[in-house]
């Protein structure tokens, strides 16, 4: 064996020395664990990759609108009898009537009266329902009363 071939192996098991050393040594705790992985973690921990949102916005949701009441009538009668519609003091009411003949809707206190008839149904739109009490919805022309409003405080 010639003297270079000795020395290229010792040289390599130097390498091999150090770097078995480099690789096993324990960390030390104050200065490179937060910031130097050993070599398990470099085999194990996988890289976090920065992922980038566009900016949000919030956006508030419409309102629903108010409540619907819908009240039918056939042959000069409430279908489903007279309704009792109940709101608190401010709320907000749609009332709703359809009807297979012409005629005209009043909503007592309120004092609204609103045509009906086949494909175009009265509508009272109350933003406010203000006026507290108990009030009659009737059929004006024939005087029967398809509904009533409580509005209470």
């Amino acid at each position: 064996m010639s003297a270079g071939n000795r020395i290229a192996i010792i040289a390599v098991g130097f390498v091999a020395m150090v770097l078995a050393f480099v690789a096993l040594r324990p960390a030390d705790e104050d200065a490179t664990s937060a910031t130097t992985p050993t070599a398990t973690e470099r085999t194990t921990t996988t890289p976090q990759t920065a992922v980038t949102s566009p900016p949000t916005t919030t956006t508030a949701a419409a309102p629903a609108g108010p409540e619907t009441v819908t009240v039918a009538v056939r042959g000069g009668q409430p279908v489903d009898g007279v309704q009792e519609i109940d709101v608190d003091s401010g709320d907000a009411i749609r009332i709703r009537v359809t009807a297979d003949a012409p005629e005209e809707v009043h909503l007592h206190g309120y004092d609204i009266e609103k045509p009906v008839g086949p494909g175009e149904p009265a509508v009272f739109d109350i933003d406010d329902a203000n006026l507290e009490g108990i009030f009659e919805i009737e059929l004006h022309g024939s005087a029967v009363q398809i509904a009533s409003l409580r509005v209470s405080p």
